[in-house]
């Protein structure tokens, strides 16, 4: 579930120097109790925005600040640390609108993804308003709201920035690979029937059918309906090997969005930014999520990466899932991040349509390509 994607970049941010200036971004504690309607909310958001583009509002005093902005958070790279604020948002199996939520999530971020990135998860930050209204991060006062604090990871190391730049090799396979195989070892089993396990991934194709067939995205109609036909006839078909999965208690806690852009390259790699707001989102067959990472890595036009990482895990792991199984998992992710790509347009109908029609048009063909 792809709501993480940046919505667009902040430039480089230059520190403000004068007091008077740090007032504009003010916030009285009144106004952030969780009560508020949805532009009170959008109004303190902007106030909270506002300070923490500040080089100034950070112990380390940054002389630049950069912003990402997402579909449920604000990133802010400042100097050797990162600052992630929730939007007080409410979408499908999350509910942000209150600080008390916001916060509940912030401490489950920290703790899921230090089983991947032990390193880089830090702490949960309380941003306070003084007597006067004056924001400040980890200081005395009322806290208006949480963020979690990550050790600031290098853009370049990332695995998407090394497939474009041709710089993966055999050793970047290797403990990719083996990293997840550990993970998965020690992840805690979900245990489930083989019929509820076919009838979760048919509600997702369904799921899935009826946000692509809206004709006002512009689609295929008669492709995207193929792709859920197709999809539906192989669980019907099939529906031993994902029997076997689920009996064989396969199906784990995982990572939930595994994309080469959450993958870092560091001399031990590091996986980032699981989906810790809903569990539900996380239980899968780790051969889904290896399907996902590899029909990634095609996207990027790398395919090898994909293929081999797959390749490595089972060597290590012993774990040696159906090829048509696998398959199936890497079309079914196809599916579903063309509905993501869509909800781009739903939720900022002015924001790139065309980028994102073209992104969702493009995973429906990987859906339907032949292996």
């Amino acid at each position: 579930m792809d709501w993480r994607s940046p919505l667009w970049i902040d430039g480089d941010q230059p520190t403000p120097d004068t007091q008077a200036e740090r007032h504009v971004t003010s916030l009285s504690c009144s106004e952030s109790d969780g009560s508020s309607h949805t532009d009170d909310r959008s109004s303190e958001t902007a106030v909270k925005v506002a300070f923490l583009r500040r080089g100034d509002a950070y112990p380390d005093t940054p002389s630049r600040v950069v912003v990402f902005e997402t579909h449920m958070s604000w990133v802010f790279l400042a100097g050797p640390h990162a600052y992630k604020l929730k939007k007080p948002v409410c979408h499908e199996g999350l509910d942000f609108t209150t600080m008390e939520g916001r916060r509940l999530d912030c401490e489950a971020e920290l703790r899921l993804n230090c089983r991947l990135a032990p390193d880089v998860y830090l702490d949960i930050v309380p941003l306070v308003a003084d007597e006067a209204g004056c924001l400040a991060l980890a200081a005395p006062g009322c806290v208006v709201d949480w963020l979690v604090k990550m050790r600031r990871l290098s853009e370049e190391a990332m695995l998407d920035r090394a497939i474009a730049a041709g710089r993966v090799d055999a050793s970047h396979i290797r403990k990719i690979a083996q990293l997840l195989a550990d993970f998965y070892q020690r992840a805690g089993r979900v245990r489930m029937s083989g019929l509820h396990y076919r009838k979760r991934l048919e509600r997702g194709v369904r799921a899935d059918l009826r946000e692509l067939d809206d004709p006002a995205w512009r689609l295929s109609r008669p492709l995207v309906r193929r792709v859920a036909e197709r999809q539906l006839e192989r669980l019907q078909r099939d529906a031993a090997l994902f029997d076997e999965r689920a009996q064989a208690d396969r199906i784990v806690d995982g990572h939930g969005d595994l994309r080469p852009e959450h993958i870092c390259l560091e001399a031990e790699p590091v996986i980032i930014d699981c989906l810790e707001f809903n569990q539900e989102l996380r239980l899968l067959d780790p051969a889904d999520e290896l399907a996902f990472l590899a029909l990634e890595c095609e996207r990027l036009g790398a395919p090898s990466v994909g293929e081999r990482i797959l390749g490595a895990y089972e060597e290590l792991s012993g774990d040696r899932p159906d090829p048509g199984l696998v398959r199936f998992y890497r079309d079914y992710r196809a599916y579903r991040r063309a509905k993501i790509a869509i909800w781009h347009l739903r939720d900022h109908p002015g924001r790139d349509r065309d980028k994102w029609r073209r992104r969702a048009r493009r995973y429906l063909e990987l859906a339907m390509s032949e292996p």
